[in-house]
């Protein structure tokens, strides 16, 4: 462990980011798994621990969530969760894929990205725009007390259709063009809770919570 002494008391799993609602997210999943788990302390951010900057260089979702996983697992010695999705587009053989956020070029530039990929598919016909969200969760558990280093992940999609504009103003990134299966309306236009419910990230993420309580469990 290198965070030299800055790992709050209590921390007992690191996210990997600084996005606050996933935060929260995770918390409310542990909470429900383990009731007896005080989640506010247990659960903490790369940041909480000084855990530095992943660069993302993997082939696909799940190397790019395990390299992150990994990486603050071994600074923090503690159990570490990171997650990494994006879209992939059928008829553009899954691109984006990983390189979704930077799709145009610079790295988080959503309304780029969204009106690229946009001019990209303008003449393709409705019934071949099928795309799906699609989220890597993974699970890094350092050697210690309790046995080996061991690592999990698991796959999260949520399949849709892409829409010819963007409609509504909730969530960020491609929601606006994604019209999920069974539903008549875009992601952008979903509660929060109507979102987590289907979302390819919820998916993810509670397929891996088996693992992620058994890991903290063990080390308890």
């Amino acid at each position: 462990m290198s965070a030299g002494g800055r790992i709050p008391a209590g921390a007992r799993v690191v996210l990997a980011t600084h996005n606050q609602g996933k935060v929260r997210e995770l918390r409310a999943l542990l909470a429900d798994a383990l009731p007896d788990l005080d989640v506010e302390t247990a659960v903490v951010d790369a940041g909480a621990v000084g855990a530095p900057d992943v660069v993302e260089d993997g082939v696909t979702f799940e190397a790019n969530a395990l390299k992150k996983a990994r990486a603050v697992a071994e600074h923090t010695g503690l159990v570490a969760v990171a997650d990494d999705s994006g879209l992939a587009v059928d008829v553009l053989g899954g691109a984006p894929g990983i390189f979704s956020a930077r799709w145009a070029g610079r790295h988080g530039d959503d309304h780029a990205n969204l009106e690229l990929l946009l001019a990209q598919l303008q003449d393709v016909p409705d019934e071949h725009r099928s795309a799906a969200f699609v989220c890597a969760a993974a699970l890094a558990v350092p050697a210690g007390a309790s046995g080996p280093a061991r690592e999990h992940v698991e796959l999260g999609r949520m399949p849709g259709t892409l829409l010819r504009e963007p409609v509504g103003v909730g969530g960020f990134g491609y929601d606006p063009i994604l019209r999920p299966e069974g539903e008549e309306r875009s992601t952008a236009q979903l509660s929060a809770a109507e979102k987590n419910a289907i979302s390819h990230r919820g998916r993810a993420f509670r397929a891996l919570l088996p693992h992620l309580v058994a890991a903290l469990e063990s080390r308890l």
